[in-house]
């Protein structure tokens, strides 16, 4: 019977130097990259959300049970933490034969290639769950939320399309809260329309780092926004 894997086999560093040169095979166009690789079943169907430094995959797990029709995608650029969501996601689904299928992991950089697997307009959501908050003034240029990013990330993502995000680190939530305000492109969402959507309240939670602030009795900082 398939088990589950262990995430002590797995341990890797917390952060990751999104700016050195890593090793990663990409496509040189989305429509060259095989998603039926990672997707046996997703036929003409397309990738929708995107958890970008998804990490250990809690939450993207969650994606997958909470839209069942939607196929998401975790991209991680570490190693052996992205080693492990794809063990983890083949043995859910030997454990789950029809669960699990609309999930999958990319080893990659985020930061440099979303433009090489995402077709224009492609993603309908975009989730940044805890990301490395880069405390030094000379490493803020590697956040993952700023000007030239958000503006890649408004190619890739519809109009209306919907970027979650949380942090521990309020310095972090000012930052990213200040760089989308100043974007033409987004819109934050009130309290109303967070209330009614089911994803923000599993953001909270549903991860492993969500679960270790929680554990530690940390402060967490959500914003979600649209684009328009």
């Amino acid at each position: 019977m398939s088990r589950l894997p262990q995430k002590r086999f797995y341990r890797q560093r917390a952060h990751s130097n999104p700016i050195a040169d890593h090793c990663f095979t990409y496509p040189s166009h989305p429509s060259q990259f095989d998603w039926k690789a990672l997707y046996p079943n997703i036929g003409e169907s397309k990738v929708e959300f995107a958890d970008i430094g998804c990490g250990y995959g809690g939450f993207l797990v969650t994606l997958g049970e909470l839209f069942p029709d939607k196929y998401a995608i975790g991209m991680e650029i570490r190693v052996k933490v992205s080693d492990y969501v794809i063990d983890r996601i083949v043995a859910l689904r030997q454990l789950h034969p029809d669960k699990y299928g609309n999930i999958a992991c990319l080893r990659t950089n985020a930061m440099k290639y979303l433009p090489n697997f995402f077709e224009k307009n492609q993603l309908s959501k975009m989730f940044f769950m805890y990301p490395d908050p880069h405390f030094k003034r000379s490493k803020h240029k590697w956040r993952i939320i700023n000007q030239a990013l958000l503006t890649e990330y408004s190619y890739v993502l519809r109009p209306g399309g919907l970027i979650y995000t949380i942090t521990d680190v309020k310095d972090l939530h000012e930052w990213i809260v200040k760089h989308m305000e100043e974007h033409p492109l987004y819109v934050r969402l009130g309290d109303e329309e967070l209330e009614i959507d089911p994803v923000v309240e599993k953001l909270y939670e549903t991860s492993e780092e969500g679960i270790k602030v929680t554990r530690n009795k940390g402060d967490k900082f959500v914003a979600v926004y649209r684009r328009l």
